[in-house]
C-alpha cells in the first residue's frame, strides 16, 4: 500500500502488498555512512502485518530491526494495509497508501533528501514498503518480486532482500541505473527536470548484465489510460479541479482500483507540483479521519480515495464525490460514470457517478475522446492510449502555465541593473489584475486550441494552492538566480583596485560578505559555475592577505 510521504504524509506500498512515506521521526539518529545508509536512500523500511481473528492488525516485523516507528504511524501501517472489508478483495492485491509523519526533526538520516529533491521533477498477511519516494512502479515491481518469495521463506529473504537494496546506488535523477534483487535486475530512469516530455526509451547500461535486466519505462507514472477508463468524458473536468485544489472524495471498489485512481488525478497537473494533500486509500480508522470528516470548517485540500460507502453519509458535504464501478476486463471502453448534482448523493447504494455543482470553464476537447475511443475500437496498445492522454494533459498545463512563466519572467530585474557594490534589485511583485490584461496577447490561445472561460479558470486558480506553491517556487528560483548574478558581477569586477582606497573596516566587511555569499551559493545551490565559487575564494584570500597581520589571524584562525 502507499502512504503520504516527506514532512507530511509518506507513500507506502502494500503486498496483500502496497507502498507508503515515512514519518520525521523515522529512523534513529545515525550517521550516513552508516549500516542501511543506501538502503535509506530508497525505502524507510519493510513492515510485515499480520491479521489475528481475535487482536485484529499486528505488526509482526519491522526490517531494519532498529528503524523507529511511533505508535500512532504503526496503527495506521496496520490498519491501512488490508483492505477495508467493503472492498471485498480475494487473492492477492496491491495498493499504495500515504500516512502522515509524525514526530520531530527530520533526522540526519535523511540529510541526503535535498540532492534528490534539486534535481527531482517540479504514489490475512501484508508485506509493506515504507519510503519517502513516489515510485510507485517501482516499488510495485519490487514488491511483485518479494511478496512471494517472503511467504514462501519469511524472515531469511527479507533479510537478504534489505542487503542487497543496501547495496543499490543512490536514486539520482537524470540517471539510469541497474538495481539487482532476487536474482534480478531492474533497469530504471530516475526522472530529472531536464528530462523531455516523452523520454527516449531505456539504454542499457550495461550489455554484459545477466540476466537480461527487467526495464521499467518509468518508475513512477501508472497506466493512466486504464485508470480514467471509466471517467474519460470528465477527464478536463477533473483536472480543472485538481488543478484548483478542490477537496475530491474518490470511492472504488477496492484498494487498488482507489489508490491508482488517486494517483492517476494527481499525476494530472506535471509538469505542476501537486501542492494539496492527497490519501490513495483511507480508511475510517485513519488517524485523520476526524480532521477530514468534520462539518465545523470547510473541506479540506485533499483527494480522498476510500471503498468504505459509510465515506458517502459522512463527507455529504463535500462538493466533489466520484465514485466508479468494478472495472471491466474487456477490451471496450467501459459505460462512462454521469454527471449527477450533489443532491442526488444518497446513502450507501448511491449509484456510479460524478457528483457535481462545479461547471467546467474550458469547453471538452471531443476531438481526444474520439481518439481515444478509436484507439479501443481499433485495439490499440495501453501503453500509447496512455501516452496520448498524458501527452494531452501535458499540454493542457503547459498551455495554462506558460502565460504564467512569461509574466513572472517580466517581474525579474535587468542584468544591468545588477552592480557589484549595490545590494541587487527587488523582484517586482505578482500583481493579478496586470497579469489578466496580459492574457490578451500572451495567453493560452496561443498554445491551446481549446475555447472557454480561461480568465475565470485563472481567476480562481490564484485563490487554490497550487498557486501559492507554484509561485513560491519560481521566486525561489529568481531570488537564487539573482544572487547568482550578483555574485558574478563582484567576481568580473576589479576588487583589488576597489580596496586600494578603503579602510579596514570596510576590506573585512567584504570579506563576510563574499563568505556569507560563498556560503549560500553552496548551501542553496546556486546556479554558479565552480570557476566562479574559485575566483570569489581567491578574492576573500587576496582581501584578507591585504590587511594587517592581527587581523589576518582573527580572520583565519589556525
Amino acid at each position: 500500500m502507499d502512504a503520504p510521504s516527506g514532512a507530511g504524509p509518506r507513500t507506502v506500498t502494500c503486498g496483500s502488498p502496497g507502498t507508503a512515506e515515512p514519518t520525521a521521526a523515522g529512523r534513529s539518529a545515525r550517521a550516513p555512512t552508516a549500516p542501511w545508509a543506501r538502503f535509506s536512500a530508497w525505502l524507510e523500511c519493510v513492515c510485515v502485518v499480520t491479521f489475528d481473528l481475535e487482536l485484529g492488525q499486528a505488526l509482526e516485523l519491522v526490517y531494519p530491526s532498529d528503524f523507529q516507528l511511533t505508535d500512532k504511524e504503526k496503527g495506521s501501517i496496520c490498519y491501512l494495509s488490508f483492505p477495508d472489508s467493503h472492498s471485498g478483495c480475494l487473492g492477492d492485491t496491491q495498493f499504495s497508501f500515504r500516512m502522515r509523519q509524525c514526530g520531530g526533526q527530520r533526522s540526519p538520516w535523511h540529510s541526503e533528501d535535498r540532492r534528490y529533491n534539486s534535481g527531482a521533477p517540479v504514489a490475512l498477511q501484508s508485506l509493506v514498503l515504507v519510503s519517502r519516494l513516489p515510485f510507485v512502479r517501482l516499488f510495485q515491481s519490487l514488491l511483485s518480486l518479494i511478496a512471494p518469495e517472503y511467504f514462501d521463506k519469511l524472515a531469511p529473504c527479507l533479510e537478504a532482500v534489505c542487503n542487497e537494496i543496501d547495496q543499490w546506488p543512490a536514486p539520482v535523477p537524470g540517471q539510469t541505473l541497474n538495481l539487482p534483487v532476487m536474482g534480478v535486475v531492474i533497469q530504471a530512469h530516475i526522472p530529472s527536470r531536464v528530462d523531455k516530455p516523452e523520454p527516449s526509451p531505456l539504454k542499457q547500461c550495461d550489455q554484459n548484465l545477466l540476466p537480461a535486466p527487467v526495464v521499467l519505462a518509468s518508475v513512477h507514472e501508472l497506466d493512466l489510460f486504464r485508470c480514467f477508463r471509466p471517467v474519460l468524458t470528465h477527464v478536463q473536468m477533473l483536472w480543472e479541479l485538481m488543478l484548483l485544489g478542490e477537496p475530491l472524495l474518490v470511492l472504488a471498489p477496492s484498494p487498488d482500483v482507489s489508490s491508482e485512481l488517486v494517483l492517476a488525478l494527481t499525476s494530472c497537473l506535471q509538469p505542476l507540483k501537486f501542492c494539496c494533500d492527497f490519501r490513495p486509500y483511507f480508511t475510517i480508522h485513519d488517524s485523520e479521519f476526524k480532521e477530514f470528516t468534520t462539518r465545523t470548517q470547510a473541506p479540506p485540500n485533499v483527494v480522498l480515495g476510500v471503498t468504505n460507502p459509510f465515506f458517502i453519509k459522512t463527507l455529504q458535504h463535500w462538493p466533489h464525490v466520484l465514485r466508479v464501478g468494478e472495472p471491466k476486463m474487456s477490451g471496450d471502453l467501459p459505460k462512462q460514470v454521469k454527471l449527477k448534482k450533489p443532491s442526488r448523493l444518497k446513502t450507501l447504494d448511491t449509484k456510479p457517478g460524478l457528483y457535481t455543482a462545479y461547471t467546467a470553464h474550458l469547453h471538452r476537447d471531443k476531438a481526444l475522446l474520439k481518439r481515444l475511443l478509436k484507439g479501443v475500437q481499433k485495439k490499440r496498445p495501453g501503453d500509447l492510449q496512455s501516452a496520448l492522454l498524458r501527452r494531452h494533459l501535458l499540454e493542457l498545463t503547459q498551455s495554462f502555465i506558460f502565460p504564467l512563466e512569461h509574466y513572472m519572467a517580466s517581474l525579474m530585474p535587468l542584468q544591468k541593473n545588477i552592480t557589484p557594490w549595490k545590494t541587487p534589485p527587488q523582484i517586482r511583485p505578482f500583481r493579478q489584475e496586470d497579469f489578466l490584461r496580459s492574457l490578451e496577447h500572451s495567453g493560452p490561445q496561443l498554445t491551446c486550441i481549446l475555447k472557454g472561460d480561461w480568465l475565470g479558470l485563472y481567476r480562481r486558480f490564484f485563490k487554490s494552492p497550487h498557486f501559492d506553491g507554484w509561485y513560491r517556487q519560481r521566486h525561489r528560483e529568481m531570488a537564487h538566480k539573482l544572487e547568482a548574478l550578483h555574485l558574478e558581477a563582484l567576481c568580473e569586477a576589479d576588487i583589488e583596485t576597489w580596496m586600494k582606497d578603503k579602510s579596514e573596516v570596510e576590506v573585512v566587511d567584504l570579506v563576510l560578505k563574499l563568505r556569507e555569499k560563498l556560503v549560500r551559493a553552496q548551501g542553496h545551490q546556486l546556479p554558479v559555475k565552480a570557476v566562479t565559487l574559485q575566483r570569489v575564494q581567491l578574492y576573500i584570500e587576496m582581501a584578507i592577505g591585504s590587511l594587517p597581520k592581527d587581523l589576518q589571524a582573527v580572520l583565519c584562525p589556525p
